[in-house]
């Protein structure tokens, strides 16, 4: 019996070749195309919130003013928004307020009320008497800054224009400007100078022919930025705006910079103020108009920073420095 081995090796057996699938680009329509835009309201890409106006009669409608953003409006409390401004010739906006007679009657000023390097620049006040769904640019075109605007309660023919003018040169249409004939044709009642411009003006509640301005002297350079001089100050007007008064009692004694005023809704003989105010003077400054004098305040250090609007509650008369009107 003989035994034989084959020297021939065996052939091996091949796996089976798996088929490559084949991937389809990152970019491709199909991926993205069920995606779709959709507006998430005013935020970081609209810039700055630089006022807000609420209809007193309908608490969850607002007009939200956006610095480089144009104007939005909600009808349930901020759920969701919607530009109303877009068509119109500015993107950047400085104030918005709402006809206290009429709450389809909505003013625009354009023009970001603050003085940084990024700022826009805007074509005037435009008015909507259908509730933001059209636009009429008003006038004060050169203004390209206006800072608030003010319609008196009584009589929604009478507005109040805070403008503050251009910042990267002399001139415009700066001070206070008021119309009586709903916007048609407009009269400076306040000016300084070609160099100071008014950021706010106040009608008091009570009172309609009391009013108050802030005049802010102001400019922007290349390779700096000028906030405050002796122009810069705090005036009162007792008779609809055809005379003001400069306050300067209990007030910084040195120049100042930008200032901003919030009338007390429980008593409006009390007037609070953010100042900002030269080094002596320890920086920004918060005060109330009242009788009596003193010095106590918290100190933020001066600093070019951009001064929003603040609004004392109505449930209270907390006090900071007290200053008085010297009238």
């Amino acid at each position: 019996f003989a035994q034989t081995t084959s020297t021939t090796p065996a052939k091996p057996v091949k796996p089976e070749e798996k088929k490559e699938e084949k991937k389809e680009p990152i970019n491709n329509k199909d991926t993205y195309g069920s995606l779709k835009f959709r507006s998430v309201g005013p935020a970081v890409t609209s810039g700055r919130i630089v006022d807000i106006a609420v209809n007193l009669n309908n608490k969850s409608q607002w007009y939200i003013a956006a610095g480089a953003g144009g104007v939005w409006k909600t009808d349930n409390a901020g759920t969701s928004f919607k530009p109303i401004f877009d068509g119109q010739g500015s993107y950047s906006i400085g104030c918005v307020a709402i006809d206290p007679s009429n709450e389809n009657t909505i003013w625009v000023g354009t023009g970001e009320n603050n003085n940084q390097r990024a700022v826009g620049y805007g074509d005037g006040i435009y008015k909507s008497e259908d509730g933001g769904k059209s636009w009429k640019n008003m006038g004060l075109k050169t203004s390209e800054h206006i800072g608030k605007i003010e319609i008196d309660p009584s009589n929604s023919n009478i507005i109040y224009v805070a403008a503050y003018g251009p910042l990267w040169s002399p001139g415009g249409e700066r001070g206070i400007y008021k119309t009586t004939d709903g916007g048609t044709t407009w009269k400076r009642v306040l000016y300084i100078s070609e160099n100071t411009g008014c950021n706010e003006v106040h009608i008091d509640p009570r009172h309609s022919n009391i009013l108050y301005a802030t005049a802010h002297q102001r400019r922007r350079h290349e390779w700096t930025f000028i906030s405050g001089g002796p122009e810069s100050a705090i005036y009162k007007s007792v008779d609809f705006g055809e005379t003001w008064t400069k306050l300067t009692s209990g007030l910084p004694s040195e120049d100042m910079g930008r200032a901003s005023i919030a009338i007390s809704p429980v008593n409006t003989d009390y007037i609070y103020a953010i100042i900002e105010a030269t080094e002596d003077e320890k920086g920004f400054i918060a005060q109330p108009i009242v009788v009596q004098v003193g010095r106590n305040a918290a100190v933020i250090p001066p600093q070019e920073i951009i001064i929003a609007k603040f609004l004392p509650t109505p449930l209270t008369k907390k006090k900071y420095i007290r200053w008085t009107p010297g009238l």
